[in-house]
């Protein structure tokens, strides 16, 4: 028997000035039922989650509750129906406990003056069991000293505690562990199993697939698609968000590789163990493994960042000077790291200050930075890259993951490397950014330019490399062609067991 309808949206439509952000969308939110909303950025989501907590409300259509018309004059009206959103940065009081944040405008009180420490611990520790957090964080523990995992799922327990009635997860495991992860879809599925109405938003189709009971498709602000989870697939969710097919995105070419140009030679660091490897001009070196392998170590130990304890690198047959970035960059090679928000990006900066960063020899005049000149170099990348923003003047923290990603390569393509290290360049953005990115690096291959692709994503690996090498345990324990570069081979090796022990060396 179909559920009765717990909140719903009627005819939404959103103008902000010349982009129709929604176009007459309707959907029905049901009690005991998660509903992944997917979408590219830009597509509607982030609108419909503000209409939905009285951030704003929408130019025409109504929002229900039951068969009755809500109108949210600012958030906290949003909160009393019982709606929550939460967000993919999680909005923590960094200087407030762990206990405080959770129970943050409902704090127990002795006389209703006195924070009750003692009771706040004790509901505090329940929680925390709850989604066994209970050995992660303490409740006296100050939030400024989380990680971006830890503070996620603050966010997580305190908008669950709140009772929600119908919640919305914005990207959740972004920032999560696997074991993360499955502690959250395990509370998800313990809130459906109460009644509660979900809207998870995810870029990660799998878990949709996983998780959801029905899937609602959005493209261009408009509903494309509203039906059961039962039965679909990455691809077909993937073709109603951009309107093709997932295996279009790749647009490899047949390998064109050219004369070696970096070689690394018994590279060892404090977490990377004996790493050889090489690339050629135009090459895609994929590097697979799972969480802690030492995938990430290993680019930064290239590019200086990680002290290197012994081992030669060399472009071109001269040696790159060892823990220098600043000699690797010299030597032609870029790096766009995992994670872009706190290690690549200045983000309250703008895009061309972001993009001209690494060129300041090209972008000055008498020692001053000279706009005319920024602009000549970084106007050409950003129309290149489709870049969507008002101007170059936007501050980066106002872009979408996608083109926050884009900055970071504009950056180096503006510095021309010969070689350029990208891990997890497509990790938290939407199918359409993603394709525009493997277009791109296929175009960087096929001009020369060496790649070193770092990612979790299976198929961008199979889709994208020339070679694979697997890491576990700071070491390289296969090599891969491209006949043989499938799942199974690569999760088979990027087991820790399958390690060499130590003196085993793998070319």
């Amino acid at each position: 028997m179909t559920q009765p309808e717990f909140f719903s949206l009627d005819g939404i439509s959103k103008r902000f000035g010349v982009v129709q952000a929604l176009d007459n969308v309707s959907i029905a939110f049901r009690p005991g039922e998660v509903l992944a909303l997917v979408g590219e950025n830009g597509a509607g989501k982030s609108t419909m989650m503000r209409i939905l907590e009285g951030v704003f409300g929408p130019d025409s259509g109504t929002v229900r509750h039951g068969a009755t018309p809500i109108v949210f004059g600012e958030p906290r009206d949003s909160h009393r129906a019982g709606i929550r959103v939460i967000h993919q940065e999680p909005e923590i009081v960094p200087n407030l406990t762990v206990a405080e944040n959770i129970f943050v405008g409902e704090l127990p009180r002795l006389a209703g003056v006195l924070l009750d420490w003692r009771k706040l611990e004790e509901q505090t520790d329940r929680v925390l069991a709850t989604f066994g957090m209970q050995h992660d964080m303490r409740p006296r523990q100050l939030c400024g000293t989380l990680g971006p995992a830890q503070r996620q799922m603050i966010e997580i327990m305190r908008a669950i505690r709140a009772g929600g009635r119908l919640i919305a997860f914005d990207e959740p495991t972004s920032s999560l562990t696997g074991d993360e992860a499955r502690r959250l879809f395990s509370v998800i599925r313990r809130l459906r199993e109460k009644g509660t109405s979900i809207i998870y938003i995810s870029h990660r189709l799998n878990e949709i697939i996983d998780l959801a009971d029905r899937i609602v498709v959005l493209r261009d602000g408009r509903l494309v698609d509203d039906s059961p989870a039962a039965g679909a697939s990455e691809q077909t969710i993937a073709r109603l968000m951009v309107g093709r097919n997932i295996a279009d995105l790749f647009t490899r070419e047949t390998w064109r590789s050219g004369e070696q140009l970096l070689d690394v030679a018994g590279l060892t660091t404090d977490r990377v163990s004996d790493v050889s490897l090489r690339v050629r001009r135009g090459e895609v070196l994929g590097i697979a493994g799972l969480m802690g392998a030492g995938r990430s170590e290993l680019a930064k130990a290239i590019v200086g960042y990680d002290r290197r304890i012994a081992g030669t690198i060399a472009m071109n047959g001269v040696p790159v000077v060892p823990n220098s970035p600043h000699a690797a960059i010299v030597a032609g090679i870029g790096f766009a790291p995992e994670d872009r928000k706190h290690e690549a990006l200045l983000l309250f900066r703008s895009i061309l200050d972001n993009a001209s960063l690494c060129v300041p020899d090209k972008t000055s005049s008498f020692g001053f930075f000279n706009r005319r000149k920024a602009l000549e170099i970084v106007s050409p990348l950003a129309a290149k890259m489709s870049i969507k923003a008002p101007n170059l003047d936007e501050q980066v923290s106002k872009l979408s993951g996608g083109n926050q990603q884009k900055v970071v390569l504009a950056r180096w393509l503006a510095r021309q490397p010969m070689l350029l290290i990208l891990d997890e360049p497509t990790r938290g953005i939407d199918i359409g950014a993603k394709a525009e990115i493997y277009r791109l690096i296929d175009e960087l291959a096929a001009s020369g330019i060496g790649i070193i692709l770092i990612s979790s994503e299976m198929p961008e690996l199979i889709g994208l490399a020339d070679r694979v090498l697997v890491m576990a345990g700071g070491r390289i324990t296969a090599e891969l062609a491209r006949p043989d570069i499938d799942e199974a081979t690569i999760l088979k090796h990027a087991m820790p067991q399958s390690a060499p022990a130590p003196g085993d060396h793998i070319q």
